[in-house]
């Protein structure tokens, strides 16, 4: 999904992606000869295409506020993350992400409760949300949903799914609704980095793409027992 913040070479595809539909300037229009792509990392390279080339329309509104280029700034979690290129993250700098990701978490009032699993498939399956320019989401019209199938298999008989993250068939029949276990899904789905640091998952919680009540009923959909998740 590419409603949250990414690393600056992933950011590099989208903008590769926006100019081969036609969505944003051109960067030939730039003097293209006056720069030696090859002597720059990817990194530079997708700096430059994006903050100096005008390869990119950063002044777009955003649907939490600001602009596309807020969005692309990169806050202390993510720039320590992508300091690791791709390793994974242990000892000091573990410790680091994970407490930096338990402080951004926030708690519904009262105790952690599953909502709706209807709805909860329904975001689940929806991956509207914040996509800006050639056809931006309008919240006022639908909300935003979790996006959650392009990464995890979930109901046992779909027939499209990602594999990036791992299979929840059957989440909530083998774990049970215990108060730990509802608080350990619900902060996994708030800020996973809290668990596993550096993960790709996105902190839908904590970047405000999902409410209080919408993870409680994602949560419902992976973990209620009549859900089709756990039949």
């Amino acid at each position: 999904m590419s409603c949250y913040k990414i690393p600056k070479v992933a950011a590099f595809a989208t903008l590769a992606l926006s100019l081969a539909l036609g969505g944003a300037n051109t960067v030939a229009e730039t003097s293209a000869d006056k720069v030696d792509y090859t002597a720059m990392s990817a990194e530079q390279l997708a700096d430059y295409l994006i903050f100096d080339a005008r390869g990119f329309k950063l002044d777009v509104a955003t649907q939490e506020g600001g602009t596309v280029r807020q969005r692309l700034e990169q806050d202390e979690l993510q720039r320590t993350c992508s300091a690791l290129q791709g390793a994974r993250a242990e000892g000091d700098t573990a410790t680091q992400v994970m407490a930096m990701a338990r402080k951004a978490i926030t708690y519904p009032e009262g105790e952690i409760k599953l909502g709706d699993w209807k709805k909860g498939e329904e975001l689940a399956r929806s991956g509207f949300g914040f996509r800006v320019g050639h056809n931006t989401d309008d919240h006022s019209e639908r909300e935003p949903g979790g996006n959650c199938y392009a990464c995890h298999q979930l109901d046992p008989d779909e027939i499209a799914y990602g594999t990036l993250g791992p299979s929840l068939k059957g989440y909530g029949k083998a774990r049970g609704t215990a108060e730990a276990m509802l608080k350990y899904t619900y902060e996994m789905i708030y800020n996973p980095h809290a668990w596993f640091p550096c993960t790709k998952m996105p902190r839908f919680g904590a970047n405000g793409f999902l409410t209080h009540q919408q993870i409680a009923d994602i949560m419902a959909y992976v973990m209620h027992p009549e859900s089709p998740v756990n039949k």
